[in-house]
């Protein structure tokens, strides 16, 4: 019997040694990395795998990394992972001593710089993280960096501005994928540039001359691509020529929802959408909005544009005027967000494409990170843009990051980790030392 039960112990560690040896030799013939974080986020984020997917053909990554040191071992491991999900990404060095002045000619000046090519573009990275991979990447699918004119002069909205009824969070985070904000003041220019993509009018306090005005319905007239941004109580008659142009009205009064108390939402007039009306804009789009004071919008007639809303109300919410009355309030499902589009005027593009938005404080510094209010924002430039490539992007960053804890709950969790659980363990520990006595 003894013999036996050496012999099964013998047995046993021989099997152990085994299955360790047969572990070491897979691992040394097979790469293999399991991630079981949400979306992988660890590993690689879904939007890269997403950009990664949009490349079509080889990239070619040259690192300009001097060989002494470790740097070129640390480039090399992090751009491992995304050559595992696109095998035609290569990576190349070369050492910036060799030839210090074709590095000076190349505007080298970091060590480790990497330039990448793709087709007949290239963007350069002084540093390497995923994030800022994931922008150069982003910037290579895109193909040239967009002009976005921002007007100005008239109190609107400030892409560069810190208020919180600014826009520069969201307009920094457009110029990081490829977007440049560049301000339009019609007092200093009669005209928009002949090379601006997408003009931004983003919520005018003040009357927009009738200068200004000419010139956003020439540009509109040659083709230009559009974004308007209108808030409750902006039917200011000096815009009505832009809306007569594209065949909307901008409703009198604010939207109010009674759903939103069932949110947790203690404002009425903040709009929350989980669900949106089919379009380009919004296909596949799944996260949770809010828009603070919204405007109504209506088609008023037919004409060249075709017409679809992508923000719409639901059929609980009415108008109220802005003073707070309901007298001739409209019930909902109200729409507030139309996506406009006609073929181009201008021989330089097929399609014109213009948004209008009832609503501008969801991209505004304080709103910008409630939901999905950023993803919903690049969507539509993105789509302004013709950038429909990019649209189906999976959004940045984990959305389980933030913890929710009402105060309730939160009580219960500290009483339990500052008196509950230290009594606990003075309870075991009594019981413990009590059994060893009586042995």
């Amino acid at each position: 019997m003894a013999t036996l039960r050496r012999l099964n112990g013998w047995l046993f560690a021989l099997l152990v040694v085994l299955g360790a040896g047969a572990i070491g030799f897979l691992s040394a013939r097979h790469n293999h990395v399991a991630d079981w974080t949400f979306g992988s986020r660890v590993s690689m984020s879904p939007e890269t795998r997403s950009v990664l997917a949009k490349l079509e053909g080889p990239v070619e990554i040259v690192s300009y990394a001097d060989p002494q040191g470790d740097l070129r071992q640390t480039i090399a491991a992090v751009l491992q992972r995304y050559q595992q999900a696109k095998p035609d990404l290569h990576l190349s060095f070369v050492d910036p001593q060799k030839d210090p002045a074709a590095m000076r000619n190349l505007g080298i000046t970091v060590d480790g710089e990497l330039i990448l090519h793709y087709r007949d573009r290239e963007q350069r990275l002084d540093v390497l993280t995923e994030r800022s991979f994931t922008d150069a990447l982003e910037r290579l699918v895109r193909g040239s960096d967009r002009i976005v004119a921002f007007v100005t002069g008239d109190g609107e909205r400030r892409a560069d501005g810190v208020a919180n009824a600014d826009l520069g969070t969201f307009a920094s985070q457009l110029e990081q994928s490829g977007m440049r904000a560049v301000p339009l003041n019609f007092s200093q220019v009669a005209a928009v540039p002949d090379h601006t993509d997408l003009v931004v009018l983003a919520s005018p306090q003040a009357a927009l001359s009738p200068s200004a005005m000419k010139a956003l319905t020439d540009y509109l007239g040659n083709g230009g691509n559009l974004l308007w941004l209108a808030d409750p109580g902006n039917q200011d008659p000096s815009l009505q020529p832009l809306a007569d142009a594209l065949g909307i009205r901008v409703l009198p009064g604010e939207l109010i929802d009674a759903s939103a108390a069932t949110l947790a939402l203690k404002d009425p007039r903040m709009i929350a959408l989980g669900d949106y009306p089919p379009s380009a804009i919004t296909r596949g789009f799944t996260l949770t909005t809010l828009f603070p004071e919204v405007a109504p919008l209506a088609e008023v007639r037919k004409s060249e544009w075709q017409i679809v809303p992508f923000l719409r109300s639901s059929a609980q919410a009415t108008t109220q005027s802005i003073d707070g009355t309901s007298a001739n309030a409209m019930k909902g499902p109200l729409d507030f967000g139309f996506a406009l589009s006609r073929l181009s005027p201008s021989p330089a593009k097929s399609e014109q494409r213009v948004a209008v938005i009832g609503n501008g404080d969801f991209l505004s510094n304080s709103y910008l990170g409630n939901g999905g209010n950023r993803a919903l924002g690049e969507r539509i430039f993105d789509w302004l843009l013709g950038d429909d490539a990019l649209i189906n992007m999976p959004s940045r960053g984990a959305p389980d990051r933030v913890l929710t804890v009402s105060q309730g709950s939160l009580n219960v969790l500290s009483i339990a980790y500052i008196v509950v659980l230290p009594l606990l363990l003075l309870v075991i520990g009594g019981l413990i030392a009590w059994r060893r006595r009586r042995a």
